[in-house]
């Protein structure tokens, strides 16, 4: 299965924590690097992020991750190329608590 492309990834923050978006990739050597984290995410609201905003070079291979406050964190299975400007958003929903949380894909939307 091919790989999607996307400009975006929308989290529809859902856990009982306090959480932030940051991002794993594929640097330009086939390295795993980490991205800047976006600000605290709340309970009950949905955050869309751009990767490029936190320092994903365009044309990466990435996934999602969320930096849980005091708990564990939980990086997706999913894989995406992203693409500058691209209007596709991959939609996760985040749930649980601290200790026991959940990232879950629910789609990709343009």
């Amino acid at each position: 299965m091919a790989i999607q492309t996307v400009g975006k990834f929308k989290l529809n923050q859902q856990g009982g924590y306090v959480c932030r978006t940051e991002f794993v990739y594929l640097d330009q050597n086939g390295q795993l690097q980490s991205s800047s984290q976006t600000g605290n995410e709340l309970l009950g609201q949905s955050y869309t992020t751009d990767p490029g905003s936190l320092g994903v070079p365009d044309g990466s291979t990435l996934w999602m991750k969320i930096w849980v406050m005091a708990g564990h964190d939980n990086q997706a299975q999913q894989a995406f190329t992203y693409q500058a400007g691209n209007s596709s958003i991959a939609d996760y929903t985040c749930s649980g608590t601290t200790l026991s949380n959940h990232l879950a894909l629910d789609g990709v939307s343009s």
